[in-house]
């Protein structure tokens, strides 16, 4: 057998043994496979709160994290002072990603010119951010955000980091490690994943500072027949481990439909088919039937102290 390969069958084995390892530290069986259910974009909309915190309620899905500069947070927050025990983070945003729909910066225009076009909102894309803003105006925005959801009464449980894009350079990615640090909340990390992991340009962090060992997210290109065996195929081959499933739930309305009306990548339709799958009694029955257990980021960070 050639070197390389030996070596990476080493890599493999000894990441194995460390999950398990890490596993039973956390008080699960080695062969445990857990699971956050999350959901994108709480706030974004009243369609989309209303299925979000339906979701969270029925237990459909056990996380969220809030889009705090856009219009619906003040539903989210008068939600969450109401259900002090819903895991909730902040998604961290520096892009307006919707054409007709659009918010700016928490902290205000002037106080992060870096992070606001010509139109006045944030950039539509990572693409423009990256180009763009300053890691200085990134920082005070994203402190902003939180800042804001603390003093609306909401308690917060994890960060992570609205379209990716602060995984989108080193710099980004510093100041996004250093709100983890700065709130004492535990960031979005994979172990093996693009965000932070061993696939991430900018793996710098401490393993143990991730919490899961990969995030799965439906890409697009999938047609509505085959949107659960889609998802059933991510999930069914995870080995052991920590895992978190992204979902973006709404309900198929007209708010929806204007405000994503030219973006069926996350649009309306989609956001109706997620709520369909994570509440239909099949895919629930599937997660039983492949003993996922389910958990949350407070969990984690809880078990992890």
């Amino acid at each position: 057998m050639r070197l390389p390969v030996v070596a990476a069958l080493l890599i493999a084995l000894t990441g194995a043994a460390a999950r398990q390892s890490e596993l039973q530290r956390l008080g699960y069986p080695s062969d445990a496979r857990l699971l956050i259910i999350h959901a994108d974009d709480f706030g974004m909309s009243h369609s989309v709160n209303r299925a979000i915190s339906e979701a969270l309620e029925h237990g459909w899905v056990t996380s969220a994290s809030i889009l705090v500069p856009c219009p619906w947070f003040p539903e989210v927050a008068a939600w969450a002072r109401t259900h002090p025990d819903a895991d909730l983070g902040i998604h961290l945003a520096v892009n307006s990603e919707w054409t007709t729909f659009k918010w700016g910066p928490v902290a205000g225009r002037s106080a992060v010119p870096s992070l606001v076009d010509a139109e006045g909102y944030m950039p539509i894309d990572e693409e423009a951010t990256v180009a763009r803003a300053t890691p200085h105006d990134v920082e005070r925005e994203l402190r902003a955000q939180v800042d804001f959801a603390r003093a609306a009464g909401i308690h917060l449980t994890h960060l992570d980091s609205h379209m990716a894009t602060l995984f989108h350079t080193q710099a980004f990615f510093d100041v996004y490690r250093r709100m983890g640090e700065a709130y004492h909340l535990p960031v979005l990390l994979e172990r093996q994943g693009n965000r932070g992991g061993a696939e991430s340009r900018w793996g710098t962090h401490d393993e143990r500072d991730a919490l899961i060992d990969r995030l799965f997210e439906l890409d697009p290109g999938i047609s509505p027949d085959q949107w659960e065996p889609a998802y059933e195929k991510m999930l069914g081959g995870a080995a052991p481990g920590v895992y978190e499933l992204i979902v973006h739930l709404g309900y198929d309305t007209d708010e929806m439909q204007g405000a994503t009306a030219d973006h069926p990548n996350w649009g309306s339709a989609w956001r109706q088919q997620d709520f369909d799958m994570v509440r239909s009694a099949k895919f629930q029955q599937f997660l039983r039937d492949q003993h996922f257990t389910l958990t949350t980021w407070r969990k984690l960070g809880e078990l992890r102290k």
